[in-house]
């Protein structure tokens, strides 16, 4: 399951944003997916859309205003990959499976967890979109803490502490794994990490999407 980049999403005056603003968000999620968020200018946007950076100042005055719209759109569109696991399946460790299959998809198109990456940049980055990065992981702790309680109720996972620690252990090791497994640039280093840590809960090996 290859998750989806292009959505549209209210701005900030509650139209819809345009086909252009659309593509300066596609064009900077490609560039801090690969470079991060401080790896690219409005000038490297410009270029690639063959557009004026002027025009790019006019949809996003800031690149903090763009960073911010960058954060909201992924979140967005990650917890609608996330519900639609959620209507696939009730069986926790599939569920888990396929969630481990989102990150796997990413790598595999050479990218990296959109906000995987810019935690990375976390000190660096403005408070805004700080604030906006806590609440995806947040939001990911508390699917993921969802699915771990049901499983365990359910008989179909094992595990000691509580469902809110193996959450967050599960996605330090996922995020963590991403970014190791970049520095080499071998998925496989994220595959065999995701591996373990389903085979921890007591899930079988998933299948990779890409060989």
């Amino acid at each position: 399951m290859r998750l989806p980049s292009q959505t549209t999403v209210p701005a900030r005056s509650g139209t819809q944003r345009s086909a252009i603003a659309e593509g300066i968000l596609d064009a900077a999620e490609r560039l801090a997916q690969t470079r991060g968020f401080n790896g690219f200018s409005y000038a490297d946007i410009a270029a690639q859309l063959s557009v004026t950076k002027a025009s790019l100042h006019y949809h996003f005055p800031s690149k903090a205003d763009l960073g911010h719209a960058l954060i909201e759109r992924y979140s967005r569109v990650f917890a609608q990959a996330l519900a639609a696991i959620d209507a696939h399946t009730e069986d926790a460790g599939e569920k888990l499976k396929r969630y481990v299959r989102l990150y796997d998809d990413v790598m595999s198109s050479e990218r990296m967890c959109l906000c995987g990456m810019l935690a990375a940049e976390y000190a660096t980055l403005p408070v805004a979109m700080q604030d906006e990065l806590r609440s995806f992981f947040d939001a990911n702790e508390r699917w993921l803490t969802d699915v771990l309680e049901e499983g365990r109720r359910a008989g179909r996972l094992t595990f000691r502490e509580s469902a809110r620690k193996r959450a967050q252990a599960v996605l330090g090791a996922l995020e963590g794994a991403m970014l190791v497994a970049r520095a080499y640039g071998d998925v496989r280093r994220f595959r065999s990490t995701a591996a373990q840590v389903l085979a921890d809960l007591g899930v079988e090996r998933p299948r990779a999407a890409h060989a």
